[in-house]
């Protein structure tokens, strides 16, 4: 197992030895997983534990200065360095284009996210129905060690689809490091039929709030960029705001909307907090609530530097 630089092919496969899913003997399920990362040591190894059932899994890594990498090698992971020059493709995008992915289905995973025994198992059946090119997998998300049920933390991502036929949204093309180097909100687009998994996915969020701060400063970045300076030329691939089309498109609508109302930012911690019940998700509910208000602040705040001229 080697790193290899962008760019450059590698073959590089595991063997197809029988595991048990659930035990159940089973082969190795016939999909790439696909893990953006940089110094996720604290993550990457209960995420790879739980892909031992996949064919074939790429960590592709920003130049990690933990043991990110070495943790990658000894799940036998496949790890390729990605150096962000800006623009676009970013790095999930162009692990897609750039690689020699083994198999015809692609998941897409978070180094902080975990494929459940159960998730595997429906993922298994639902790869083999050659009516449906993507499917849909809810987040359970896990925040300051407390599951969060409600505080509006309930997300749909589109992270498994066939590959050829799932492709990034591009909303912004002039982007630079300060935004990241990986997708931020841009949302997978499958050009076919698409469905919903009944099993979630598992995502433990357990950085430093320090650490938190310094990637949502970068989203905003990107955000604030996009609402400024987004793409004119709108492509059937981008997602349409929509109040009535999926959560993506609904979330989007509601953005566009509600982003340029005065008060906004509280409004929205007042909506995650009180009418989203976030209450009720205790301490971890109430810090994660006033960030996504605060993260509200800090696009609106970014949006006005930008027109202004100020930055």
């Amino acid at each position: 197992m080697r790193i290899i630089n962008p760019g450059t092919a590698v073959i590089e496969t595991k063997s197809e030895t029988s595991i048990s899913v659930s035990g159940i003997a089973s082969s190795l399920l016939p999909l790439t997983a696909i893990i953006p990362v940089r110094n996720e040591a604290h993550n990457l190894a209960r995420c790879l534990e739980s892909l031992k059932s996949i064919g074939e899994v790429y960590v592709i890594d920003s130049q990690s200065t933990d043991e990110t990498v070495a943790i990658a090698r000894s799940y036998g992971a496949k790890v390729v360095q990605f150096e962000y020059a800006g623009g676009w493709p970013k790095k999930r995008q162009w692990a897609m284009d750039t690689l020699p992915l083994a198999y015809d289905w692609i998941l897409l995973l978070d180094a902080d996210e975990v494929l459940t025994a159960a998730l595997t198992n429906e993922i298994a059946t639902a790869i083999r129905d050659p009516h449906i090119d993507g499917y849909y997998i809810a987040l359970q998300i896990y925040f300051l060690g407390r599951q969060l049920r409600h505080s509006g933390a309930s997300f749909w991502k589109l992270s498994l689809f066939r590959k050829g036929l799932g492709r990034f949204e591009c909303r912004l093309q002039d982007q630079d490091a300060s935004m990241a180097d990986m997708e931020v909100h841009e949302h997978i687009v499958v050009n076919g039929a698409t469905r919903q998994l009944g099993h979630p996915l598992t995502h433990h969020n357990v950085e430093s709030l320090s650490r938190y701060i310094l990637k949502h400063n970068e989203y905003s970045n990107w955000e604030a960029r996009v609402w400024c300076d987004g793409r004119r030329d709108k492509s059937d691939e981008e997602i349409k705001p929509s109040l009535w089309g999926t959560q993506a498109q609904r979330r989007r609508w509601l953005r566009r909307h509600f982003l340029w109302m005065p008060g906004s930012p509280l409004a929205f911690f007042l909506y995650k907090y009180l009418l989203s019940f976030g209450f009720l998700d205790g301490v971890p509910g109430l810090i994660y609530c006033a960030m996504q208000g605060i993260q509200f602040f800090h696009i609106k705040a970014k949006i006005f530097e930008l027109r202004t001229g100020r930055n």
